[in-house]
């Protein structure tokens, strides 16, 4: 089969497009023939081998998967040839006590597909059974391959994790990222209001149609002040926060009393740095988020296949081309997801 694939790390120039082996499905597996795989920062984090080598080389980056499945392992049952699947990115052992009371996200062998495993980089993947999930009919496979990591990692930040309630004021950073763009539509259907942050006026624009209520350039404009005008100097009761160093002490500030800051990632840095004194005066909860369960997913498919929660794709390449959608997503072009599709043949 064709793919992509790192033999080290570096810039985009060291995805090669190359012809290797065809994955070999077990007894408990699919094969599935991607698709469409949509890009993740993770993607950067490991082709660029930060903050410390994760993969082994030669990898086959990409977790966010849409395709059909090609053939099934001699234990799946309920799988046939053709069927158009999702695949849930967050693979796990499957018998722990964390997987058994459907905390799969938390067992000790929990990895993702493209950084455990490889990926969707490819014409080919083979999967665990459990990890199949049949595509909304309503969507296309680039727009299903936008889906799973995202809307799982939002979901999970701020419907578990934060517990949102209608009627609160929330925050979110990187209002045009993939997770920031599910975020916007999870945080309206739990019904509150949402402030977003993301730079430029088409940006802008687009986050509004999502259904953010107010949007800050946070290029142009001090983002603590304005929020603290648009809350009457009350501040938000959740922040959104997935950017790390950068933004830390703001998302910590901007927080009203009682105030939750739920957090997923850290792509300007992980070294934030928090004053103490608001924590406990203001009784602040900071929240750790690490992508979602597989109940989780099923949990919010159906409003995906209702309408209500939409798949943003900024971009579809070819497989090839995979270097310069690296590059798009490292210099912030994009308004949500960067995604690839393999070639039929």
């Amino acid at each position: 089969m064709k793919a992509v694939r790192i033999h080290a790390h570096g810039g985009p120039e060291v995805l090669r497009y190359e012809t290797v082996p065809d994955p070999v499905p077990r007894a408990d597996e699919v094969l599935v023939r991607v698709r469409a795989c949509a890009l993740n920062h993770l993607d950067i984090w490991n082709r660029k081998g930060l903050p410390r080598p994760m993969v082994p080389l030669p990898h086959i980056l990409g977790s966010d998967i849409a395709g059909e499945v090609v053939a099934a392992g001699e234990l799946v049952d309920d799988l046939k040839p053709g069927d158009a699947v999702i695949l849930n990115p967050g693979v796990s052992c499957g018998r722990c006590r964390y997987c058994l009371s459907g905390q799969d996200n938390m067992c000790a062998q929990y990895h993702l597909l493209g950084a455990g495993r490889n990926g969707g980089y490819a014409q080919l993947v083979a999967v665990p059974r459990a990890n199949a999930i049949r595509k909304p009919a309503n969507l296309t496979f680039a727009e299903a391959a936008a889906v799973p990591l995202v809307f799982l990692t939002a979901w999970h930040m701020l419907v578990t994790r934060a517990r949102v309630q209608p009627g609160e004021e929330v925050f979110i950073w990187g209002a045009s990222s993939g997770v920031g763009s599910a975020a916007i539509q999870i945080a309206k259907l739990l019904g509150a209001r949402v402030i977003a942050a993301t730079q430029g006026e088409e940006k802008e624009a687009k986050a509004r149609q999502l259904g953010a209520d107010s949007v800050i350039d946070y290029k142009t404009t001090d983002v603590l002040r304005a929020v603290r005008d648009m809350t009457g100097g009350r501040g938000v009761d959740v922040v959104f926060e997935h950017v790390g160093e950068a933004t830390w002490d703001a998302s910590i500030r901007m927080l009203a009393k009682g105030g939750r800051l739920v957090t997923c990632g850290n792509t300007s840095g992980w070294q934030g740095q928090t004053d103490i004194r608001y924590v406990f005066a203001r009784q602040l909860s900071i929240l750790g988020s690490y992508m979602g369960s597989k109940g989780e997913l099923l949990t919010l498919l159906p409003w995906v296949e209702a309408g209500r929660l939409r798949p943003v794709v900024h971009a579809v390449l070819p497989l090839e081309d995979a270097a310069e959608a690296h590059r798009i997503l490292e210099s912030q072009a994009q308004f949500g997801k960067v995604v690839l599709e393999p070639p039929a043949d």
